[in-house]
Order: C-alpha cells, then structure tokens, then sequence
C-alpha cells in the first residue's frame, strides 16, 4: 500500500508545481476575444561598426557594373516566376564596416553608413554613385544579421536571419519555442549600442511586449530564457541522486570485490 501511495503523492507535488508557471503568451488578452494595439513607430535596423554589408550595384553600363561589382556584371537578369534571379556572388560584394563607420568602396573611396537604416544607406549610394553611374540602383542588406537564443528553449543556437527584420517570437520559434521550465515573464535581451552592453527584460505573458522596443530584434542581439526555481530544484536533486548512486555503486564493488578476496 505505502509503495503505491508514494509515487501518487511525488506526481501530485510534481503537478502543484508546475501549475505556478505561465506557459500562456499574451495572458491578459481575454479568451475568446479580439484585441488590437496602435503600434508606436517601429525603430529601424541601424547599421553598426563590424556589420559585413553585402552591396551591388546595377545600371545600364556593364562597365559600370564591372567596376562597382568587383568583377561580376549584374545587368544579365533573368526572371523565374515572377522573381528576379541574379548569379551568386560569394563573398565579393561583402564590405566589413570600420569602427569609425565607414566603408572602403571601389572609385567612391570611404563611405560613412554607420548609424544609418538600410533604405537611408542605399540612398547614400544611389546619391554618391550618381556621378559615376547612369540610373544606378543599389541592394545592400546586413550580411551578418545573426541573433543568438539560448536558455530554457528547444534548440539553444545561433541563427542567420535572411530578411531585414525578426521579431522575438520568431527567433523563439527558430529555437523550438520555450520549455515548461522557461520564465515567459522575464526573458533577457542582450544588446549593445555604442560600445555598451545592455540587458532588458521582456514580459511575454503581457500584451504590451507587442509595442516594446525591445519587440523587434537587432542584428547579434542574445536572448536568454532563464530556467524558474522549479527546474533549479530538479537539477540539484538530480545531481543529489547522481552522487548518492554513483557512492552506492563504489561501494558495492568494494564490497563485493572484499568478499571475493575472503571466499577465494
């Protein structure tokens, strides 16, 4: 009878448990209704000394276009369809931005970029070029847009973002989503501005986190997902259990290998 009461009870404090965390998103949004947020004006990527920018240029001049595409001509455009398909450049249109902010570009010579959002920078080169080339067009996109998600979620890792912008809930959803162990009300985000590292805390059971600035991610932000006392509980009593069955078993064998040596 004792034997079955036991693990009866161990399941219950188990469930009691976990029943304290919030494993809802948006929590204070009432069920079965709809809700909706103005949006304040979302902040744009800037681009940050040490970003690796991937530009090329484009126009009517194959010359042109040899002479700003380090030796890859762009103006041969093939559409797939409905989407324009261009050949693949590597590493050659990849420029790192200095700590200054500038950028050491083919016949422009140093270009500041540092500070400004994508559209501003491309206009910076469209405007610069302007004077070398006719019609130039310019695409130029964060090369290193890479955000880290680590902690209490699935698939801890490092992950390359192909678009412009990823908010937090889908760097979580790359990582496999949080565990019933993370703290949904106190994820951290790791990022630094000027030459400082700072950390805020985010609130994912509220529906304000929808108009935080902290929404949206930026490029080599860290997001870290602390463990709740429950799950600091269960490692120290695993790492208990493991002692406790790894002296038994060396005792065992002692005793076992002493009691061969009597009878032998």
């Amino acid at each position: 009878m004792k034997r079955t009461i036991l693990p009866l009870i161990l399941l219950m404090v188990l469930i009691s448990s976990c029943a304290k965390r919030n494993l809802t998103y948006f929590s204070d949004i009432e069920s079965n209704s709809d809700f909706s947020m103005k949006v304040d004006e979302i902040s744009e990527v800037k681009i940050k000394p040490y970003d690796r920018l991937r530009i090329t240029v484009n126009s009517p001049s194959a010359e042109s276009n040899l002479l700003f595409n380090r030796g890859v001509v762009t103006e041969n455009i093939e559409t797939v369809n409905g989407l324009e398909s261009r050949p693949d450049t590597g590493d050659q249109n990849v420029y790192l931005v200095n700590r200054d902010g500038t950028i050491e570009f083919p016949i422009l010579g140093q270009i500041k970029l540092g500070g400004l959002n994508l559209e501003e920078a491309r206009e910076e080169m469209k405007f610069l070029l302007k004077s070398h080339v006719k019609e130039p067009s310019v695409n130029l996109m964060i090369n290193n847009f890479r955000v880290t998600v680590i902690g209490e979620v699935n698939r801890p890792s490092n992950f390359l973002v192909g678009s412009e912008r990823i908010n937090i809930f889908e760097a979580l959803g790359l990582a496999g989503d949080l565990t019933p162990y993370g703290k949904r009300e106190n994820v951290l985000v790791m990022r630094e501005v000027d030459g400082v590292r700072n950390v805020y805390r985010v609130n994912l059971n509220k529906k304000d986190v929808l108009n935080s600035p902290y929404y949206y991610l930026e490029q080599n932000d860290i997001v870290y997902v602390e463990p709740d006392g429950q799950k600091i509980k269960d490692t120290k009593n695993n790492t208990t259990l493991i002692t406790v069955i790894s002296v038994a078993s060396s005792v065992l064998v002692a005793v076992i290998f002493n009691y061969q040596n009597l009878f032998n």
